[in-house]
């Protein structure tokens, strides 16, 4: 499906992209650890009951880099809402998700667009990144099937190689999704995502690690596709807050077209 000339191809982070970490002891041995367990505690890192905080994000192409900001505001996986904060030119363009459904705000043309199932592989703002991708509802604890694979020693550390394969009906992309997670502190190292035919579509690449807000956690994403040399986008994590409390106004359409919170 093809986006409108005055209407650019979203995705949300949600957010999630997105990506949150906190302290544990030191991990059992490889022989006590199942997979499930690994995903578990790597998911618990990266997740906060809320989470609110500002992404920029790099547009790389062989010809041209853009840049994007936007602060977000997530309820668990259920809600999110993004507001594009620079460039300029598209500043207050917002997102929303709750549940399954999906809407943009276009400033200039004071317009609030519903995105539908078929559009959720779009393009977000021209990225690599997919609506899909900011906005996902799909849990890498629940909707998987995972297999431990084994370990592999990686720049930033020995990682777990764990398999997650799909559940019948989950609402998810990808037929095969393969993580490293660092066996030290289960943060995220890499992520590869395959599609039907079992070919390789792109690589996630987790670095940055910083303390923020009293956690430890990989403050850069970068994503390349394999088709794509040359194209690749950063998200960088410029600042978060976990667990703070988001008024119920923001998770509404009433707020898509609000200047700010």
């Amino acid at each position: 499906m093809r986006c409108s000339a005055a209407v650019s191809c979203t995705h949300f982070l949600f957010l999630p992209i997105l990506f949150l970490l906190a302290s544990f002891l030191p991990p059992p041995s490889f022989a006590q650890e199942t997979a499930l367990s690994i995903i578990e505690k790597s998911d618990q890192l990266m997740r906060g009951e809320t989470q609110t905080g500002t992404y920029r994000m790099l547009i790389t192409r062989p010809e041209w880099e853009r840049e994007i900001e936007f602060d977000f505001w997530a309820d668990g996986t259920r809600r999110s809402f993004i507001r594009i904060q620079k460039p300029q030119r598209e500043k207050g363009v917002s997102f929303l998700r709750l549940e399954r459904e999906m809407w943009q705000y276009v400033p200039k043309i004071n317009r609030t667009i519903k995105i539908p199932p078929s559009m959720r592989l779009q393009s977000w703002m021209g990225s690599n990144f997919t609506n899909d991708d900011l906005v996902r509802e799909s849990s890498i604890v629940n909707d998987y099937e995972h297999a431990l694979l084994g370990r592999e020693e990686l720049d930033a550390g020995e990682a777990y190689m764990v398999e997650l394969i799909p559940k019948p009906d989950a609402p998810v992309t990808w037929d095969r999704i393969v993580q490293w997670i660092r066996v030290d502190d289960y943060l995220p190292l890499r992520a590869e995502y395959f599609n039907e035919r079992g070919e390789r579509v792109r690589t996630v690449d987790f670095s940055g690690f910083k303390t923020m807000h009293g956690r430890t956690l990989p403050a850069i994403m970068t994503l390349s596709e394999d088709k794509k040399p040359g194209h690749a986008t950063t998200l960088e994590l410029v600042n978060v807050e976990f667990n703070a409390d988001i008024k119920e106004s923001v998770f509404t359409q009433q707020n898509l077209k609000r200047a700010r919170l």
